[in-house]
């Protein structure tokens, strides 16, 4: 069976809002040096300011979803891409760091409820068969951010000021805005989620699981990849040029972790499930060696984003098989609240780490709180799923 013209088209849509979003998240690591020069602020200081913005996402999360859950669909995404348009606004014409701070707090709140509803509502614009490639778009839209959206973002910071970086990225949100109003359709929740059922909802061992993973997963690889570009120019040794094409790297495997998700979840799920997560461990292990070299690092960027992507689009499926309805919305802004929390507590780590001389050690740290995520996998979760598909 087909996808209407029409869903398909929506799904651009939601693509396109996701690869402003995750491009505006993730600005600030490309543009670190930038940011702390025109405060006269450290690096390690600045990079508060994604610690807290990935906190307040953590914390807001639930709390908005239960409060906006009873909105149609369709009005909740252009309230949200709304919202996200005004703090990119407020961003670009920051004039002190307080300011800056506060935009991207209202950027925060539109976070906390985008990722909390796109997976979900692409999922409802498709049938059970074209789940996968739904949320396959999602998450292409995310990583094309990493590709062309954080480096453009990047050389456009370098040569006209980071401030117009996320005016640019501001009108973009419009365009997506105006495009979503045209083209979604309206989509109603059959029974609007109680925070009564929110008990029942995490008495699920397998989500609960699914949570714990998450967070040590997110802790883990943001304690590297928070500091990625200080790590790159200090360690490494990348031309500011270099950099971008590492972070360019980042982002182009992710596109194909998205098609190894695509074509083989239904066939290999318990072998993607069981070997993605050891290779993020590898991987952020092997972060201080392969700085040696030009080569070896960019390899392991490459290697970095497809695992890091694939794990996150995995996890997504599995929790959307596990809830379904209108659950599925509050399960997945308890998600991206909890991964929030392993965003701010990776780049609070990186930053200690950086700020005491150990910048060339966070790939350790994140493989030492990796190889729990492995242990959670391997004899919790897997052994509680086991037999069943969804």
């Amino acid at each position: 069976m087909k996808i209407p013209l029409r869903h398909y088209l929506s799904l651009l849509g939601i693509t396109t809002a996701a690869f402003v979003f995750n491009t505006s998240e993730f600005m600030p690591i490309a543009l670190l040096t930038d940011i702390a020069g025109s405060f006269s602020m450290t690096t390690a200081e600045t990079g508060g300011m994604i610690t807290i913005y990935a906190w307040v996402v953590a914390v807001l999360s639930l709390p908005l979803m239960l409060l906006t859950c009873r909105m149609e669909l369709k009005r909740l995404m252009l309230l949200v891409v709304a919202v996200f348009s005004v703090g990119q606004l407020l961003s670009g014409i920051a004039t002190s760091y307080p300011m800056l701070l506060a935009a991207r707090i209202v950027v925060a709140c539109a976070h906390a409820i985008f990722w909390s509803i796109a997976a979900p509502l692409a999922a409802q614009l498709v049938t059970h068969e074209h789940r996968p490639m739904a949320l396959g778009m999602i998450v292409t839209g995310s990583s094309v951010a990493m590709i062309f959206g954080l480096p453009i973002g990047r050389m456009i910071g370098l040569y006209a000021g980071w401030r117009m970086t996320f005016l640019i990225i501001a009108g973009i949100a419009l365009a997506a805005l105006l495009y979503l109003a045209y083209m979604l359709p309206q989509r109603k929740q059959d029974k609007p989620f109680s925070a009564h059922d929110l008990p029942q909802l995490l008495r699920n061992p397998a989500l609960s699981c699914i949570y714990v993973m998450t967070a040590l997963f997110a802790t883990a690889y943001f304690t590297a990849y928070s500091y990625i570009e200080p790590f790159l120019h200090e360690i490494a040794s990348f031309s500011p040029t270099l950099i971008t094409v590492a972070l360019m790297a980042i982002g182009a495997c992710g596109i194909l972790a998205s098609l190894l998700f695509t074509h083989g979840y239904g066939r290999h799920r318990f072998l993607l499930l069981r070997f993605v997560l050891p290779c993020v461990f590898a991987a952020l292990l092997l972060f201080q060696a392969a700085s040696i070299s030009m080569f070896t690092m960019l390899l392991l960027c490459m290697f970095v984003g497809m695992v890091a992507t694939l794990y996150n689009i995995l996890f997504q499926a599995e929790l959307l098989g596990l809830v379904m309805g209108p659950g599925s919305t509050v399960a997945m802004s308890i998600y991206s609240g909890i991964f929030n929390i392993g965003i701010g507590s990776g780049t609070w780590i990186g930053s200690l780490a950086a700020g005491h001389g150990h910048l060339a050690h966070i790939g350790y740290i994140g493989a030492a709180i990796a190889a729990i995520t492995v242990f959670f996998c391997w004899h919790i979760y897997l052994p509680t799923i086991q037999g069943k598909r969804y």
